[in-house]
């Protein structure tokens, strides 16, 4: 279900609480407000109002890929970046790193099982950005 993308700064500053198997309604009305808002390249659930640690964001195919309890590994290559927030008016400075490595879950038959990825460039920002979400750090 499409959701309201949300700008109450007490929500999106809560440190998120760790995604189970049963938030995966969540995720897919995550999916569902990223594909249907232009502007998003992508999205965690406490801007849709969930205050569980689940990001989505769109690869270079432009096809939704959603990490339950991201964490970041390990990140190399930091560079200075000029960010924008569907949930925040103005963008802000930040550091992020062009390559990273994130532990995470993923949705499998109905259970999360722990997986990794390495994201390199515009990808590996995004995350970067959803994570701070989970982290209630607003960017």
């Amino acid at each position: 279900m499409i959701k309201e993308v949300i700008t109450d700064e007490e929500i999106l500053s809560k440190k998120c609480e760790p995604a189970v198997a049963e938030d995966a309604p969540v995720a897919q009305d995550l999916v569902d407000t990223l594909l249907a808002n232009d502007d998003a390249a992508c999205l965690a659930a406490n801007q849709i109002g969930v205050t569980k640690c689940i990001v989505a964001y769109l690869n270079e195919a432009e096809k939704p890929v959603v990490l339950f309890n991201p964490r970041i590994t390990q990140k190399l290559k930091p560079f200075a970046a000029v960010e924008s927030c569907l949930s925040r008016e103005e963008p802000a400075a930040v550091q992020r790193y062009s390559w990273i490595r994130v532990a995470y879950d993923r949705l499998e038959d109905g259970r999360l099982v722990p997986a990794k990825k390495k994201l390199e460039g515009y990808g590996a920002q995004a995350v970067q950005h959803m994570i701070d979400h989970c982290n209630g750090v607003l960017v």
